[in-house]
């Protein structure tokens, strides 16, 4: 069987040797004689794995001791509610937001569950096809929370406001794919699924001292605190996302780390929307300056052509170019994983269309 080009939104491409490794660790687990999939959570080679998929995004992400990493369940939803309850006052809190698209708006939704929430700015009315910009965030927030790339319309934050509060970020869809100042953030999450490993679990990387402020009696396993207190033990972790995830990781650091990712994602984003500016046939749904490096979402402007080119990308051995149901047209994710010549696979079924 051929190796497809694989465009996926997510779950998504991950490195060869990621799924070569997994593999064997599914057969069998550091020579253990058991499978990774049946070894206890507790056991130290498992322990070993937990202690560095946790230290490895710190030092990825150049992070001191006054961060905590934890790989959850839940999906990146959960952490819509997980925040609000662990930042949100029980009393007079209020949150700010910035509607960015359709997963920042299912964050806002759960946010509003447990208090006041202003959004600060939205792209809503004109199908999200930018950024806002032209707010400011003042002190009398608990918290501010923005969606760094956005994986349906194909819109990213290309920079973050300067803010008078807490910063929270949902990168799930871009988390470890440029150079960024971790540090003006005070929590993170990210699905594994769309950038660093397969669905089943979620990356959440927080500064302890903004935990345990609220006034609020936090149920278990919505608390960051315990979870912590736990590292990342107080139930059963997903073992086996947990384990490709670090792969992917390991993967990354020894391929130039973030700064050598970055430089090849700049150039697959080149190269495909050089050719969607220039082809007539095609046109991005976003504004220029707001562009995904990760996900390019554009469309065909002659209906008539559609059967001609989604023949031609799928003779091509191209999968998962699909745009998603509520946006139409295509969507190509270019994760850290997707080589560029699969990019100039589609670049080139682009150029071939007449």
């Amino acid at each position: 069987m051929s190796k497809k080009h694989n465009f996926s939104a997510g779950p998504c491409i991950l490195p060869q040797e990621v799924f070569q490794k997994s593999a064997e660790a599914i057969l069998d687990f550091n020579g253990m004689g058991l499978s990774l999939l049946e070894i206890s959570h507790r056991s130290k080679e498992f322990v070993a794995v937990m202690d560095e998929a946790r230290a490895i995004v710190k030092r990825l992400m150049k992070l001191g001791d006054d961060y905590e990493v934890l790989y959850l369940g839940g999906g990146a939803s959960l952490q819509f509610l997980m925040v609000p309850f662990n930042l949100m006052k029980s009393e007079n809190g209020k949150a700010a937001y910035v509607d960015t698209g359709a997963w920042a708006a299912a964050a806002i939704k759960e946010a509003k569950k447990m208090g006041p929430v202003d959004v600060l700015g939205s792209s809503k009315a004109d199908n999200y096809s930018f950024i806002p910009k032209d707010f400011k965030v003042g002190s009398e927030y608990d918290y501010f929370h923005c969606t760094s790339n956005n994986t349906i319309f194909g819109t990213q934050m290309r920079s973050f406001p300067e803010v008078d509060t807490l910063m929270v970020c949902d990168m799930s869809s871009d988390i470890f794919s440029r150079v960024i100042d971790f540090s003006k953030f005070d929590l993170i999450y990210a699905g594994a699924q769309k950038n660093m490993g397969p669905a089943g679990v979620t990356l959440v990387v927080v500064k302890k001292s903004i935990l345990g402020k609220t006034g609020r009696d936090i149920p278990s396993i919505l608390d960051y605190a315990l979870h912590i207190d736990k590292e990342s033990m107080y139930n059963t972790p997903p073992v086996f996302p947990v384990y490709a995830s670090l792969l992917t990781l390991q993967y990354l650091e020894k391929n130039g780390g973030i700064a050598a990712a970055e430089a090849r994602n700049e150039a697959k984003a080149r190269l495909l929307y050089d050719e969607i500016d220039r082809n007539p046939l095609f046109e991005s749904f976003c504004v220029k300056e707001d562009r995904s490096l990760m996900n390019v979402s554009f469309r065909l402007l002659d209906e008539t052509k559609k059967e001609a080119f989604d023949t031609a990308w799928k003779a091509a051995g191209i999968s998962g170019l699909n745009g998603h149901r509520s946006l139409g047209g295509y969507r190509a994710s270019l994760y850290n994983a997707l080589p560029i010549e699969s990019v100039q696979v589609l670049v080139d079924v682009m150029k071939n269309l007449k």
